[in-house]
């Protein structure tokens, strides 16, 4: 960080005190922090407590815009529907409810305090070093989930930072926007067109057992991102699995990644 010019600044935003000890002359600030695992009462430290230390320590500053990386988990619906930002977000996740609890705090903070809080609502990421599907396909150890017409929604790495820097530059406080790509997919034809990329066979199927998928919190939906295109008037470098897992394919030859 130090070689790209960036001056790391140390705190723990569920510790208050940590934070007090930081300079507070921000024009702009992302909260992308993640809870490393754990259950609702790490997110609930990290995510709603954590957000509300950063609001409070930011309160006096010269804030032009707080943008926060929540997730399209938020949306529970289970029956293959569009969802929009005006779509109902009550999951039945308790680590999911802990993140819409955290955006009703941020947007009443945006409405009674001016505070200038951009909510982003991030699909899968995928790029170096990410992506949970495209992982197990490589290692061989991937399933597919009944008849395999759950519908994933992703972002590449590449993607999320533009859409973050458009947010801070155009986002609206008090506003919502889905970070995903322009298609959605369902499982069954991303493991397809990767099988078909690599000369793989398709992985295996698994029973689809309501109670299994109920647990891991798992959804099916198609995430819109037409409010991000329109309102932000981002362009992706990466619009869809196809054009952004091709590059890493590439990637990983390149680099001799047994693929």
């Amino acid at each position: 960080m130090k070689a790209a010019g960036i001056t790391p600044l140390h705190a723990d935003i569920t510790q208050p005190e940590t934070l007090a000890r930081l300079p507070r002359d921000f024009d702009l600030v992302v909260n992308c922090s993640a809870s490393g695992g754990g259950g609702a009462e790490a997110y609930r430290r990290v995510y709603l407590e954590g957000n509300r230390n950063l609001a409070n320590w930011l309160a006096d500053a010269p804030l032009k815009k707080f943008v926060y990386t929540s997730s399209t988990s938020v949306y529970a619906q289970n029956d293959g529907p569009t969802v929009t930002e005006q779509s109902p977000a009550e999951p039945a996740a308790e680590t999911a409810k802990v993140l819409v609890e955290t955006e009703k705090f941020l947007l009443a903070a945006a409405r009674q305090k001016n505070f200038p809080a951009v909510i982003l609502r991030v699909a899968g990421i995928y790029g170096p070093g990410r992506g949970h599907l495209f992982k197990q396909f490589l290692r061989g150890d991937a399933q597919i989930e009944g008849d395999g017409s759950r519908t994933l929604n992703m972002i590449h790495r590449a993607d999320l930072t533009g859409i973050i820097i458009a947010a801070l530059e155009r986002g609206a406080p008090g506003e919502i926007y889905n970070a995903a790509d322009n298609e959605p997919v369902s499982q069954l034809k991303f493991f397809e067109w990767l099988a078909a990329e690599l000369k793989r066979p398709l992985p295996p199927e698994i029973s689809a057992d309501a109670e299994i998928i109920r647990k891991r919190g798992a959804t099916n939906k198609r995430v819109s991102n037409a409010k991000l295109r329109n309102e932000l008037n981002y362009t992706f470098q990466f619009p869809d699995f196809r054009a952004g897992y091709a590059a890493e394919l590439r990637r990983l030859a390149a680099e001799d990644f047994p693929v």
